[in-house]
């Protein structure tokens, strides 16, 4: 691994990093390539909702601590009822006095689904920028500093991770999961007026305020967080912004938990929340 909290290292999307590769390939080169600059002392907030993944786990916080970016991980153990809370007592331990990958972990009594996960991590953030990062592999952590991007060029507030802009890989998978998540998110933006293309994405990323604004009025336990925080966004006028992003997903035999339940809440939500805060 990479020690980019030795100055000594030389860090991609630095000041020095950027100004090499603008001598090199001129300005307008990089800013096609999306290269751009992120500041040295931005801390990063990456909050993970852990529920049952023990074998992905593990994998994941080291792809999360690869990213070249200041960054606290922060852990939401769900009540799983297999090893993962062993395993996140052990990264724990192993992240020691990391100040660049700053590791901390919560532990739910009683499970209680992702948004109340979610809204744990949220309640405990550090951090100028908050993102949501699922503990399984269907998102790639190299892909954060794309999605920060508008934030840290202030031309947004909030940014949405889609995976059907269609200029990234994904796996190919469900249809009719395809066909459900573009109807809800087309009922969401009749709600909200937005024009997203995948409100229920898991990456989305949210300047400190949105969310120390947001976290006390989240209500939804479980996958009717998306809507839910979406609604809240939208009616609070802050400036969104949507980048692709490639999607591994996972089937129902590898662990996928969402089901169809989930959808009915998930439109029950969109109305619920459209109409009043």
């Amino acid at each position: 691994m990479n020690d980019f909290s030795n100055p000594d290292v030389y860090r991609p999307w630095s000041a020095q990093w950027y100004e090499a590769q603008k001598a090199h390939m001129g300005e307008a080169a990089c800013r096609h390539l999306g290269f751009y600059i992120i500041p040295d002392d931005l801390r990063l907030s990456v909050v993970i909702p852990v529920y049952n993944e023990e074998n992905t786990l593990r994998n994941l916080v080291e792809r999360v601590r690869e990213v070249p970016v200041r960054k606290e991980l922060i852990l939401v153990d769900d009540c799983s009822s297999d090893q993962s809370r062993e395993v996140l007592k052990e990264l724990e331990l192993e992240g020691g006095e990391d100040e660049f990958n700053r590791i901390r972990t919560f532990f739910h009594k009683a499970n209680q689904g992702k948004g109340a996960a979610v809204r744990t991590g949220f309640s405990n953030v550090e951090g100028e920028i908050v993102i949501i990062q699922d503990a399984d592999l269907e998102y790639d952590p190299m892909e954060y500093p794309r999605l920060l991007r508008p934030i840290i060029e202030d031309r947004a507030d909030v940014v949405y991770g889609s995976r059907f802009l269609g200029d990234q890989p994904h796996r190919v998978l469900y249809y009719w999961h395809y066909v459900g998540n573009r109807f809800l998110t087309m009922l969401s933006n009749w709600f909200t007026n937005l024009n997203l293309t995948d409100m229920e994405t898991c990456y989305k990323v949210f300047r400190r305020r949105v969310i120390d604004e947001l976290t006390p009025c989240l209500q939804q336990n479980r996958f009717g967080f998306e809507p839910e925080i979406t609604a809240r966004v939208a009616r609070r006028h802050f400036r969104v912004y949507e980048t692709s992003v490639s999607y591994s997903g996972r089937t129902y035999a590898e662990g996928k938990k969402i089901g169809w339940r989930d959808g009915i809440t998930a439109l029950w939500c969109i109305v619920r929340y459209g109409l009043s805060d």
